[in-house]
């Protein structure tokens, strides 16, 4: 990797996939009613799509996308962002503009004509606070290499690539182009596979990434983890993949997390919270919140707890976009 000529412009530019988050309560006797899969995501079509919306209660509308949902965390601590990704012309599609730059998060990508129209998560919440997605990646999947400013993941500290859109080949044409553009540019690359079932599709491309030195940081959570090393010893699967990886982040869900760099090891408990409303976001937030810290020199534990401290806020409210002012409660809990 060469080493940056020039300080960045942007703290982290992301590629992920634009997504509206429709989000709507339920009773647990609805999602075996759908045949979901409880807590887990999974891909649909159009046609599914229409079915699931039709058997929703009243829902809202929030903007999602899981890199997006970093980005807004990273933007609100105070990172300057960019966000590369696909939407239509279409409503959804400039309601997913408008709500990232007022965010603060640099967003050119033109908008595609014609169908499929701008992605859409549907999102079951039932009442212990798990969410059940279903998602129609729509015009997402449609990202072309060429829309791709390689100026700008070059003048990025960190670029933050998604394993969601590594499924369709031309927004994977465009991470793998991104990912040399950092590289030429001395930038770290960070990663998150993004669940398990995108990792039985692409675990030979993820660990062949990870086994030629292309990711700095990793960001998984313990099952995705044991779907990487194909075993579900987790201090054993911590000992494969941290001396592969610059910097190991594990997430436990209410046990907390793990990081690992260069030999050192931290870990940080979940942060107290009275009421779990909605899960929808919560790694995503956790990655904001140890980016930041990374990108600030902060040392593990404060990376760890950053990253804790955003991860509760989300889970405290519906949509994975923080509300609450993230800058003011790192300053009260970490100070």
């Amino acid at each position: 990797m060469a080493e940056p000529t020039v300080p960045p412009t942007f703290d982290v530019i992301a590629i992920g996939n634009a997504i509206i988050d429709v989000i709507a309560n339920c009773n647990d006797a609805l999602i075996e009613e759908l045949g979901l899969s409880r807590g887990g995501m999974m891909l649909i079509d159009a046609e599914q799509a229409e079915s699931l919306y039709a058997a929703m209660g009243p829902a809202r509308e929030i903007s999602g996308g899981s890199a997006a949902n970093t980005l807004a965390g990273l933007a609100a601590l105070g990172a300057k962002c960019a966000f590369i990704g696909q939407v239509a012309e279409d409503q959804l599609g400039e309601v997913f503009t408008h709500d990232i730059r007022a965010g603060g998060i640099a967003f050119d990508v033109p908008a595609r004509p014609g169908n499929p129209p701008t992605a859409r998560c549907l999102i079951f919440v039932t009442p212990d606070g798990q969410r059940t997605m279903n998602t129609f990646l729509g015009a997402s999947h449609y990202l072309p290499a060429e829309a791709l400013d390689e100026s700008a993941v070059a003048n990025a500290a960190v670029l933050y690539l998604e394993g969601y859109l590594w499924d369709p080949e031309e927004p994977r044409a465009a991470m793998r182009k991104a990912i040399e553009a950092a590289r030429a540019a001395g930038r770290k690359i960070a990663f998150t596979p993004s669940e398990c079932f995108v990792i039985d599709r692409h675990r030979t491309d993820f660990l062949d990434l990870i086994d030629t030195g292309k990711i700095d940081v990793l960001f998984c959570n313990e099952h995705e983890m044991a779907a990487l090393v194909g075993h579900d010893d987790f201090e054993q699967g911590v000992a494969q993949l941290a001396p592969k990886i610059p910097v190991l982040v594990v997430t436990r869900g209410a046990e907390g997390a793990v990081a690992i760099s260069g030999g050192q090891r931290a870990e940080v408990r979940a942060e107290p919270i009275a009421r779990v409303v909605d899960t929808t976001g919560a790694g995503d937030l956790f990655a904001a919140g140890f980016l930041f810290g990374h990108v600030r020199g902060k040392s593990l534990e404060e990376c760890l707890q950053y990253g804790a401290i955003c991860a509760c806020e989300i889970i405290s409210h519906y949509g994975a976009r923080p509300e609450a002012d993230l800058k003011a409660l790192i300053s009260e809990r970490v100070g």
